[in-house]
């Protein structure tokens, strides 16, 4: 295939004979080794980061402190990013070395290790399947109109300009409760959510007697909630776009979801780098088996064999939020989306 520039996906549409092995295989086979000196030496950069934005936060007066925050909660997404990587079994070739980096780096933010990986691989096997994917799926109009007044107040919220809380529900709902999984996974998940709640039963009475619900609220809870601000946005982002579709599962094609159905997002550079790359996203949907610090390398071999069905970059601005926030709530199937405004007013007033 000849080089192309990847473009706003309208046409041409990926091949029902293209199967997601097919994209693998022109993958450069170097994009899959493991990098010991470039994993460990980066999660030690990202350590050091945390304290620092740990120690910024306590020497800095009321003026800096939203800086501070911004800083600290960005570090921490980047733990959460390596322990990404640990569920995904391309931080280590050991599988206990993935579990504890895994468990140590979502121990601060109180999230289950195991039930988000578990859960994440399963987002994985099925992106942008509608009724079915885990991350963002959308209301369809028939689904909105059943649920109570209370939902609907939720889910306009969460789909508007309260996206960046919508992880925090995820997290909440569906983490912490093992009776949801069956066999080993159970245990596994029992494990993590018991590892996470010992922690916070231990640290937050600590921090509350040495610093006091001020201290509690300004080393902790704010810092999550700027974690959670760039949880919510990149795994928004990453797959919710007006050109973008959620398929039924009768007409879901694997290869065309995670090879079409994900998108690259552009943030500032200090956030790429405490982030680890997570934004550079295509290459990861088409094998969870890339180490972070490969996947630009992996993207421009994308752009290079198959980019003609790429959706292009986008940028993440205030332009962006508002083209995803103001159309992409209901699941519409001629125009993939369509507002809860709009749909009201269809109602009201039909043709």
């Amino acid at each position: 295939m000849t080089a192309v520039s990847p473009r706003t996906l309208k046409a041409p549409q990926l091949d029902d004979s293209v199967k997601l092995r097919d994209i693998i295989k022109t993958l450069p086979s170097e994009v899959f080794i493991k990098n010991p000196r470039k994993a460990w030496s980066k999660l030690i950069i990202n350590v050091l980061c945390v304290a620092i934005g740990y120690w910024t936060v306590a020497v800095s007066p009321w003026y800096l402190l939203p800086f501070a925050w911004v800083f600290l909660g960005t570090s921490l997404q980047g733990f959460f990013v390596i322990a990404h990587d640990c569920g995904h079994r391309s931080f280590s070739n050991r599988i206990w070395v993935n579990d504890l980096v895994g468990h140590i780096m979502t121990l601060p933010l109180i999230y289950p290790f195991h039930a988000w990986r578990i859960l994440h691989n399963f987002h994985h096997k099925h992106t942008n399947k509608l009724g079915v994917d885990n991350a963002w799926d959308p209301f369809t109009t028939q689904t909105f109109d059943n649920c109570p007044n209370s939902i609907k107040w939720l889910y306009r919220r969460m789909r508007g300009k309260f996206w960046w809380l919508g992880s925090i529900i995820h997290w909440a709902k569906l983490h912490f409760n093992w009776q949801n999984f069956e066999g080993k996974q159970r245990e596994q998940v029992r494990l993590s959510v018991l590892v996470v709640l010992i922690g916070a039963a231990i640290g937050f009475p600590v921090l509350l007697i040495t610093t006091g619900i001020t201290g509690f609220v300004k080393f902790w809870l704010i810092p999550w909630i700027v974690y959670h601000f760039w949880m919510s946005t990149f795994t928004m982002f990453h797959h919710t776009m007006p050109e973008i579709p959620f398929m039924p599962e009768s007409e879901w094609n694997e290869a065309r979801a995670q090879l079409s159905g994900t998108v690259n997002c552009k943030y500032p550079w200090w956030v790429e780098f405490l982030c680890h790359d997570i934004n550079v996203h295509i290459p990861h949907h088409l094998t969870t088996g890339i180490p972070w610090y490969n996947l630009r390398q992996a993207h421009q071999s994308l752009v290079e064999n198959w980019g003609e069905y790429l959706y292009e970059d986008c940028t993440f601005n205030w332009e962006l939020i508002q083209k995803v926030t103001q159309v992409c709530h209901l699941y519409e199937e001629q125009d993939n989306y369509q507002s809860i405004e709009k749909y009201r007013l269809s109602k009201e007033f039909p043709d």
